[in-house]
């Protein structure tokens, strides 16, 4: 009498297994067919960007080569195609370099238009940026004026900016250059006085305040209250 309960159970099973499946079992098989599509595109497009970042890594190190190889113009060229149709961080690199290719060859407007336009782009990382605006002011800062590095790298130049040690002695060296020595000793001081300026700098800032304090004297002394 039990093994009668016993078929009689599992012919239930059975049929309530084939009632399930005939109602849920395609849904089930898309779902696993879906699954392998979603796992296999993922891993293709896994292996295409391996590739792209691959074939992108060669296009630089190409043009890098060129460059190293004295192919100046040849090089830019490369390094200029890659930033208008590259992929990834490389556009931004390549532009970089070919910005200091110009410099390089003495191309120095070329090249102070290319570091300000890498500077204005708005996908351009932050601190590229701020390198590119100190390309280009370290540029110019032979021709000019104490306005213009002002407006150039003035506020990279503030109290606890990155950048503010370079950006003090570009602006420094241009006072000096046009003769506003209180203005140079001023840039110069407040790189003497912070403590986190590079002890290169600090050697090249006291020789620049002893030169100002040559041609105007020491500065004055603030009066105490």
């Amino acid at each position: 009498m039990t093994d009668i309960f016993h078929e009689v159970e599992e012919d239930l099973r059975r049929e309530k297994a084939k009632r399930l499946w005939a109602q849920f079992g395609p849904y089930v098989l898309l779902v696993a067919v879906l699954i392998v599509v979603a796992v296999g595109g993922w891993r293709g497009w896994e292996y295409w960007r391996e590739q792209q970042a691959a074939a992108e890594g060669d296009r630089f190190v190409s043009a890098l080569n060129l460059a190293t190889e004295n192919k100046h113009d040849e090089a830019i060229k490369a390094l200029n195609e890659i930033a208008a149709t590259g992929s990834g961080g490389y556009p931004v690199l390549a532009g970089f370099r070919a910005a200091s290719e110009l410099a390089a060859t003495k191309k120095t407007d070329e090249a102070v238009k290319a570091f300000d336009a890498i500077a204005a782009k708005s996908d351009t990382p932050a601190l590229l940026k701020a390198m590119a605006r100190l390309r280009a002011a370290l540029l110019v800062v032979d021709t000019a004026d104490l306005a213009t590095m002002q407006s150039r790298v003035g506020d990279l130049a503030a109290v606890g900016a990155p950048w503010r040690h370079s950006a003090r002695e570009l602006i420094g060296l241009t006072a000096y250059r046009v003769g506003d020595l209180e203005a140079a000793r001023s840039q110069f001081q407040a790189i003497a006085d912070d403590p986190e300026t590079p002890q290169s700098m600090q050697s090249r800032t006291q020789l620049m305040l002893d030169l100002i304090r040559s041609k105007i004297g020491a500065a004055p002394v603030p009066a105490k209250s």
